[in-house]
C-alpha cells in the first residue's frame, strides 16, 4: 500500500469526527521531506482549535501508518 493510500485510509477514520462538528479534511500532498499537507474545510477551516486537532488527532493517527512522518500542516 502506498503512502498516499495509507493517508487516505487514515483520513477516512478521522473524517467522521470532523464532520460531526461541521468540518472536513482533504489530503493535498506528502512532501519529499515527509510532511503531509491537508486542507481543513467547513467549520474546521476557521476553528481556533484546528492546530491542536492537527497535532493531537490527525498527526497521531497518520504516524501509526507512516512512522517516517515528520508532521502535518494545514494549507489554504
Amino acid at each position: 500500500m502506498s503512502n498516499t493510500e495509507k493517508i487516505q485510509e487514515a483520513l477516512t477514520k478521522i473524517r467522521p469526527v470532523l464532520q460531526r462538528d461541521g468540518g472536513d479534511i482533504e489530503f493535498v500532498e506528502m512532501t519529499e521531506d515527509n510532511v503531509v499537507k491537508v486542507r481543513l474545510q467547513g467549520h474546521c477551516a476557521g476553528c481556533p482549535g484546528a492546530q491542536m486537532t492537527l497535532k493531537m488527532i490527525v498527526e497521531q493517527i497518520l504516524r501509526e501508518s507512516i512512522p517516517e512522518l515528520k508532521g502535518v500542516e494545514a494549507v489554504q
